[in-house]
């Protein structure tokens, strides 16, 4: 009987231990080592046993806590619990601070778990934004073109050029306590008027920084052409750009698709393209235009397609479209590195060349590539053979100039005074040195001509 009641006792400690052994809920995260006027951060609670009870987070700063996120209904085991800190609503000032976490789960314990702080970190409020000051920029932009900005960006992780719901990148430029940043930026043809242009910056905090770009805006009109739909053209094409078409379905309904899914496709992956760029210019002068070429087709020249005398779509070309003769060797406009070969959707065969900063050249319809990705290329180096690929019939190139993947007006970059007034003179009036080695000039104010319009190739 003894031995019964000391192994009754023995047991029973031996489990009200157990039990009050249990750890208390395990809490990861990794919040932002600064905060600023609004910031988020992502927690999860685990029990060690049963489920949570509760779970939430507080901002601790001069004796006040605040909670900021505490979710609500059964949790479970594990939990996930977003915060969301905004710094005006909590009552925060600049200087330290600390985020807990603070849970408790449902187990039954001999002596009960308080409710306590199971993680804390410390964290800085930080509500100024970085200091922003453009330096200089070009003085005359236009819808379809490109412009260039020069700013310092203070204590900023990230800075660029915003134009509307567009984004371009900024790289460090100069020497000094201060470094300047560099950036280029399109206007899309389609440029609204008022759409604001900006250059941004965000420090670490996620505080915001914005001024305008202090240029003008010019006028610039594009051309409008119509292009009739053959069926020998679609039994030609639609092959070979949309081979999963379903046999069923008419020739003219797969063309649509290519025409504008398709073309979106291709749109969409010039600016993936457009995102990797060298943060060094690696061109030098004017873009050059292949010799004994004409222009055929002008850039965004507004296309209304029809078959069989109905208007059935209407596309924007981008770039312009260059004949010489069948299977003429494509010159690189400049030297740069080859960021992009192969197919293209409507575009067929492709080549695309990095210069640095962001700026690019592509060059389509190719019969035959002679270059690799990864590959150096210099000025007037063969990059392949025109040819018709793609939705193309005549043999020719289609020649674009792209900023972060957004085309803009070929006739800029191929203008020597262009560059001069756009490009090298607000580097001079910065104190930088002219990356596109050509002469500054006064500014003109006029935007590039657009060349002679001429026979249509396709």
């Amino acid at each position: 009987m003894f031995l019964a009641l000391v192994l009754l006792v023995a047991g029973a400690v031996s489990f009200l231990g157990w039990r009050q052994s249990i750890p208390a809920p395990r809490v990861t995260g990794t919040p932002p080592r600064l905060i600023g006027h609004k910031a988020t951060a992502t927690f999860v609670v685990e029990a060690a046993g049963g489920r949570l009870a509760r779970a939430e987070v507080r901002v601790l700063q001069g004796g006040k806590s605040v909670v900021v996120a505490r979710p609500e209904g059964a949790l479970g085991r594990r939990a996930e619990v977003p915060a969301t800190i905004e710094a005006a609503a909590a009552g925060l000032k600049e200087g330290g601070a600390a985020i807990e976490v603070w849970a408790r789960d449902d187990v039954w314990r001999p002596l009960r778990l308080e409710d306590r702080a199971l993680a804390s970190y410390p964290v800085t409020i930080d509500l100024t934004p970085p200091r922003l000051d453009v330096v200089s920029a070009t003085s005359y932009i236009a819808p379809g073109g490109a412009g260039l900005v020069v700013f310092r960006a203070g204590d900023a992780v990230r800075a660029g050029v915003r134009v509307g719901e567009l984004a371009f990148p900024s790289f460090p430029v100069g020497t000094g306590e201060v470094p300047m940043r560099l950036a280029f930026f399109a206007l899309p043809y389609d440029y609204a008027a008022g759409t604001p242009i900006a250059v941004t910056a965000e420090d670490e905090a996620g505080n915001v920084a914005s001024r305008g770009v202090p240029s003008e805006l010019l006028p610039r009109k594009f051309r409008h052409d119509r292009i009739e739909i053959k069926d020998a053209f679609l039994e030609a094409k639609v092959p070979e750009l949309l081979p999963q078409r379903p046999p069923s379905q008419p020739l003219i309904e797969a063309f649509l698709v290519i025409n504008r899914d398709l073309r979106r496709q291709a749109e969409e992956q010039k600016r993936r393209i457009g995102a990797t760029t060298a943060d060094k210019p690696m061109w030098a002068g004017t873009f050059e235009q292949p010799r004994n070429t004409k222009v055929f087709s002008n850039f965004a020249e507004v296309r209304t397609y029809v078959y069989q005398g109905r208007e059935i779509d209407t596309q924007v070309h981008y770039g312009f479209d260059l004949a010489s003769t069948k299977r003429s060797p494509v010159p690189a406009a400049n030297a740069g590195r080859v960021a992009f070969t192969g197919p293209l959707t409507i575009y067929g065969n492709v080549v695309i060349l990095d210069h640095g900063l962001g700026l690019m050249t592509l060059y389509a319809h190719l019969s035959t590539i002679a270059v690799k990705v990864g590959e150096a290329v210099t000025k007037g180096q063969e990059l392949g053979r025109t040819g018709t690929t793609g939705l193309a019939v005549g043999d020719h190139l289609h020649y674009e100039v792209l900023v972060s993947g957004v085309s803009v007006t070929p006739v800029e970059w191929w203008d020597t005074k262009w560059i001069g007034d756009r490009i090298s003179l607000p580097l001079k009036a910065a104190g930088l040195p002219e990356i596109a080695g050509a002469e500054a000039r006064e500014p003109s104010t006029r935007p590039a001509a657009t060349p002679p319009r001429r026979r249509r190739a396709r």
